[in-house]
């Protein structure tokens, strides 16, 4: 992550606004979110446009759901997906494989 961006990221989690939004974040994925996506399964939505799906592969997201990409094949039809050698933090670990992967992906 380096020691500028670990700096700044343990000064912002210090701060009480900071991480009320942070868990305000994941109550909505359980709350509002949840009831959302809910509604549009129910309505037979589905994402339109293509969808890049990436994932840390020092991460869960393959112990948790085997194929991660599988999830938004569910949703959309032109789902692009690729692991990032990084952690948690991937734009801080693997800048240029992430930039490298945007870049590709909306080149089209």
């Amino acid at each position: 992550m380096g020691a500028e961006a670990y700096a700044d990221y343990r000064r912002a989690i210090h701060a009480p606004a900071t991480v009320h939004a942070m868990c305000e974040d994941y109550r909505a994925g359980l709350g509002p979110d949840r009831a959302a996506d809910d509604a549009d399964r129910a309505a037979g939505r589905r994402i339109g446009c293509p969808v890049l799906f990436a994932w840390s592969e020092r991460g869960d997201m393959v112990d948790l759901y085997g194929d991660p990409a599988a999830i938004w094949r569910d949703w959309a039809d032109d789902v692009r997906a690729a692991s990032i050698p990084s952690g948690h933090h991937m734009a801080e670990e693997a800048p240029a494989e992430l930039a490298a992967l945007l870049g590709d992906f909306l080149a089209g």
